[in-house]
């Protein structure tokens, strides 16, 4: 029983783009790893961006490219 959890920033992600990650995940499960798709668990964590870093940083809220 695979358990797959995807954290993301909470940046407005919405609805169908979270069925979509679900959705997507779960079949790459079943394609890569043949695992039943009604067994695959997924679960969504939205992550404050005051609570997210990287590069020994903590996130702003700024978007730097």
């Amino acid at each position: 029983m695979p358990y797959i959890n995807i954290k993301v920033t909470d940046e407005q992600v919405t609805l169908e783009q979270k069925r979509l990650l679900i959705e997507g995940v779960t079949e790459l499960m079943v394609n890569v790893l043949q695992k039943n798709p009604a067994t695959t668990h997924i679960v969504i964590d939205e992550v404050p961006l005051g609570n997210w870093g990287h590069n020994g940083k903590q996130y702003t809220g700024t978007k730097k490219h």
